[in-house]
């Protein structure tokens, strides 16, 4: 038996109705599929399958963790997945896809595996940037320290100075002009 085949679902035997299914992801789960961002994980994949005579209505709760590697230290972490998401499969003469989260599949499909959805479920809980919890309060912080070096108190304080000491110099004729030019 393929290792991908375990994703699989029989729905061709399946009678309408409800039906549960449960996986376990792990590191050989990952291992299945060609990518950088996740290599190791434990997760508990609960899928809950309504079947009808046109469409399989599914929603995929996913739980658990994915080692990371942080973006600022690589120090690898465990970052915490908690996911529900539904996907429908409509039934119709050829495969078709219609959405992120709605996909035509001929009608005479035995099974379904499910394995590439979960990884991309996963996939998109996974941040852009991947910081280490214990950088988490410090990525604020330094978000702030980098608006200061662009838009810092000093330099506004040092302009006014400078306003300050040109208008002291400025002959006074020109300072009659000047304050004709502030009240416009």
């Amino acid at each position: 038996m393929k290792p991908i085949r375990k994703y699989e679902i029989q729905i061709f035997k399946l009678n309408n109705g409800l039906h549960d299914f449960e996986f376990q992801l792990d590191d050989k789960f990952f291992e299945l599929f060609d990518n950088d961002l996740v290599s190791k994980g434990k997760l508990t994949a609960n899928i809950s399958l309504h079947k009808s005579e046109t469409m399989i209505q599914t929603v995929f709760r996913i739980k658990g963790s994915v080692e990371l590697e942080c973006d600022r230290s690589l120090d690898l972490f465990d970052f915490p997945i908690d996911l529900e998401r539904p996907f429908i499969y409509k039934l119709g003469n050829e495969f078709e896809e219609l959405s992120d989260e709605v996909v035509v599949i001929p009608r005479d499909t035995q099974q379904l595996n499910v394995a590439s959805i979960m990884f991309e479920f996963i996939g998109l809980e996974i941040p852009m940037k991947k910081l280490h919890p214990r950088f988490q309060d410090e990525d604020d912080d330094s978000e702030e320290e980098v608006l200061m070096i662009y838009s810092s108190e000093e330099e506004d304080n040092d302009k006014n100075k400078e306003d300050q000491e040109n208008e002291e110099s400025i002959d006074p004729r020109w300072a009659s002009l000047k304050k004709l030019k502030n009240k416009e």
